[in-house]
């Protein structure tokens, strides 16, 4: 027979439940940049705020006013037109979800709401009921610090690479034989 108290037999599960957690992977939901102009339109809508580089490799910070599959026109401190064939790189950045914060602030606020309430009542009840209200609290301080951060710049369009000539190469490798050390040079044009 068993004749330890739950409170007990639950703090003897917490290391492992806790290592668990850590080790958890967060999902990522990243989504590949479009493959033609064309289809831009499905990643942005207007007003969102982009950052265009052009072919020329200058990059323009600006709230998008206009978007067809000719070009697009950025709102940045006056009127900046892009023709499609001009456009490099399109980067927008994406607001994280506050689900995430909400995770990993209710997390260790459980966690820890479960050792005080473990501690300060000998029952079951007094660790879930530390759980809930400190969990809760780790939860509305990680959506308040996950709001406050800003989302990444990733890449909604990259131009395809022009079908020109192929790039010089030099390639070196060790060479390492009974007889002979040394390095093998391979030149491409």
């Amino acid at each position: 027979m068993n004749t330890s108290s739950p409170a007990r037999q639950f703090r003897n599960c917490l290391p492992l439940a806790t290592l668990l957690i850590i080790l958890l992977p967060a999902l990522a939901a990243a989504q590949d940049p479009v493959k033609s102009f064309d289809q831009l339109n499905t990643r942005l809508k207007i007003g969102d705020t982009i950052w265009v580089t052009d072919a020329q490799g200058q990059e323009v910070k600006g709230k998008l006013s206009a978007l067809s599959t000719d070009g697009l026109m950025l709102d940045a401190g006056g009127t900046k037109p892009f023709a499609a064939r001009d456009v490099g790189i399109v980067r927008e950045r994406r607001r994280d979800s506050l689900k995430n914060g909400a995770i990993i602030g209710a997390i260790p606020g459980a966690i820890f709401g479960l050792f005080v309430g473990g501690f300060a009542s000998e029952t079951g009840t007094g660790a879930a009921l530390g759980a809930v209200v400190v969990g809760a609290l780790g939860a509305a301080v990680g959506v308040g610090i996950d709001a406050l951060i800003p989302g990444k710049k990733v890449v909604a369009y990259w131009a395809p690479r022009s079908t020109g000539p192929a790039p010089s190469r030099v390639s070196l490798a060790p060479v390492v034989t009974p007889r002979a050390k040394g390095v093998a040079v391979a030149f491409s044009f």
